[in-house]
C-alpha cells in the first residue's frame, strides 16, 4: 500500500471508534412502539455494520494487535463477535411481530455495549500505545476491504437504508461503511458516544 495513501488514511483506531458511534447511533433510533417497517430496516442496519465491522476487526485489527499484545479483552473479542452473530442470526429469522424481537434486539445492544466499552478503554488506546506508526496503514487497509465487503452486500444495504429512513430516520450507517464519516472529530464523537451510552443506560 502506497505511503501517500497510508498518510491520509484515518488511523484504524478512529475508523473503530466511528463504526461504533454509527451503530449506537443507529440503536438509539430504534422504540419499542415504532412501526415493523421501520423496525426491521433499523435492526437489518444494525446487524449489517456488526457483521462488516466484526469481519474487519477479526481481519487486520487483531492480527495486529496479537503480535505485540496478549490480554484478555484480545483474546475474548472474537468469541464476542460469535456471540453478536448468533444473536443476529436469531434477530433475522424471526418475525418483528414476534414478542421476543425486541427483547432480543436489546440483547445484542447489551453484548455491543459491553464489547465497545472493552475495546475503547484498553484496546484501543494499546494499540495508540504500541503500534502507533502502523495506525494510518492499517486504516487505509480496512477502508479498503470495508468497500470489498459492502460492494456484494449493496442491495441489502439500500433496502435496509430505505426502510429506515422512511419515517426521516437519520442512520448513517451507509456512510460509515463507505468510510466518509471518519471526517467528524475526536471531540464530537466523545460528546455523541457520552449521550448515547446515557441514553442506552436509561432504556434498559
Amino acid at each position: 500500500m502506497s505511503s501517500l495513501l497510508s498518510q491520509l488514511s484515518p488511523s484504524i483506531t478512529n475508523l473503530i471508534r466511528l463504526d461504533h458511534t454509527h451503530v449506537l447511533t443507529a440503536f438509539h433510533q430504534y422504540e419499542i412502539g415504532s412501526s415493523p417497517r421501520l423496525k426491521k430496516g433499523l435492526t437489518d442496519n444494525v446487524c449489517l455494520a456488526i457483521e462488516i465491522h466484526a469481519q474487519l476487526e477479526e481481519e487486520i485489527f487483531y492480527p495486529a494487535m496479537r503480535t505485540v499484545a496478549d490480554n484478555e479483552v484480545l483474546r475474548k473479542s472474537t468469541p464476542e463477535h460469535d456471540e453478536m452473530r448468533g444473536l443476529i442470526a436469531r434477530l433475522r429469522n424471526m418475525p418483528v411481530g414476534d414478542p421476543a424481537f425486541d427483547d432480543t434486539f436489546f440483547e445484542l445492544m447489551r453484548h455491543v455495549m459491553h464489547h465497545v466499552a472493552d475495546e475503547e478503554t484498553m484496546l484501543l488506546p494499546a494499540a495508540e500505545r504500541l503500534i502507533p506508526d502502523q495506525l494510518c496503514d492499517l486504516g487505509a487497509q480496512m477502508n479498503k476491504r470495508r468497500l470489498e465487503l459492502v460492494g456484494p452486500r449493496a442491495p441489502e444495504l439500500a433496502s435496509s437504508m430505505a426502510r429506515s429512513l422512511s419515517t426521516g430516520t437519520l442512520v448513517g450507517i451507509g456512510s460509515a461503511m463507505l468510510a466518509g464519516a471518519y471526517l467528524l472529530t475526536r471531540h464530537r464523537y466523545g460528546d455523541r458516544l457520552a449521550a448515547a451510552r446515557n441514553r442506552f443506560a436509561r432504556a434498559i
